[in-house]
């Protein structure tokens, strides 16, 4: 099956299209939004599926750049998004969305970036476990502190997404792996994950066609969040990406545990977000939106940081092939 995670953009622009003009009729309008968390929670399921949380063992072996990450996905991360969140966003329900989706590490695309940038792809997938299981046991936690969510929502709402979203897909892929390993059908755990590996895009993009055609006109009602985001989502990239330098130099990192590191940090988790965010705060749009615009703005970004990410390593191969 074709790889459309690097159509993912082109998707989701067309699905949003799409759910837009589904949108303006009524049948679609009352009824659509009833898929998207379905479509969601399949398409989580196939990520989780895909997931090797064996690599447990190869993150363990490797504590000095685990133990970077966790300490710059979740410790440093959410001080510095909950500051961008007071200095640039005056709207409490912008801050929840924004913190909510900026400290949630992505667990699938930054290794197809990894990949082109050059970098150690096997050391990025093996710190993938922890980034999964520490957001979803912190996330009600930094929002909690953070975003005061216990006075917008009630926090059982929270915790029940999470439960719908991240811990039953979760868990029924951990057993649906484990039978597989038993099977004794030549090639069927290939061929199941390498399917929902390939249809975890389309799935996304139904969601959000869904959620387009649902919430469409109470999203274009605030289009301006998009300009509100673009200056703290700017700010956060260029932070990181100086603080993986610095932190990468000061460790003395190869060029591929840096371009690891910088794309292990960055990137963000927004499919997740999406669906704990539809069952937590049905009733903002605001939130959601944020969810869907933000990799809108992501991947081309990480585009350009694969690009800088290049150019560096043919600056420090060339400093060290020239004679001292």
């Amino acid at each position: 099956m074709v790889n459309l995670e690097k159509y993912q953009i082109v998707i989701m622009l067309a699905a949003m299209g799409i759910g837009l003009g589904l949108g303006q009729f009524s049948i679609f309008e009352d009824n659509a939004g009833s898929f998207v968390t379905p479509f969601l929670f399949i398409m989580l399921f196939g990520a989780f599926l895909n997931i090797p949380l064996g690599e447990y063992k190869n993150a363990l072996k490797n504590v000095k750049f685990s133990s970077t990450v966790v300490l710059i996905n979740f410790i440093w991360t959410p001080i510095l998004v909950w500051g961008l969140a007071s200095i640039f966003l005056d709207n409490p329900i912008m801050q929840i969305g924004f913190i909510m989706l900026m400290v949630t590490p992505c667990t699938d695309w930054y290794l197809v970036f990894t990949a082109n940038a050059k970098g150690n792809v096997p050391l990025s997938a093996s710190v993938l476990p922890f980034n999964l299981i520490l957001q979803v046991i912190l996330l009600p936690v930094f929002l909690f502190l953070f975003a005061g969510v216990n006075g917008t929502v009630d926090m059982s709402d929270l915790l029940k997404s999470i439960m719908i979203m991240l811990v039953i897909p979760f868990t029924l892929a951990q057993i649906v792996k484990y039978f597989m390993n038993r099977s004794k059908r030549e090639g069927l755990k290939e061929k199941v994950t390498g399917a929902f590996s390939s249809s975890g895009t389309i799935f996304l993009g139904l969601a959000i066609m869904a959620m387009f055609a649902a919430k469409g006109n109470d999203l274009l009602e605030n289009i301006d969040v998009v300009l509100l985001l673009l200056v703290p989502i700017a700010a956060f990239y260029v932070i990181n990406f100086v603080l993986a330098q610095l932190v990468s130099r000061k460790f003395r990192y190869s060029y591929a545990d840096t371009a690891s590191l910088t794309l292990t940090t960055i990137a963000k988790n927004s499919p997740m977000t999406l669906g704990i965010a539809l069952i937590a705060f049905p009733d903002q749009p605001i939130i959601h939106l944020i969810m869907v615009i933000e990799p809108l703005i992501e991947l081309p970004v990480m585009v350009c940081i694969t690009r800088i990410l290049l150019y560096m390593k043919k600056r420090r191969e060339a400093a060290e092939a020239s004679p001292t």
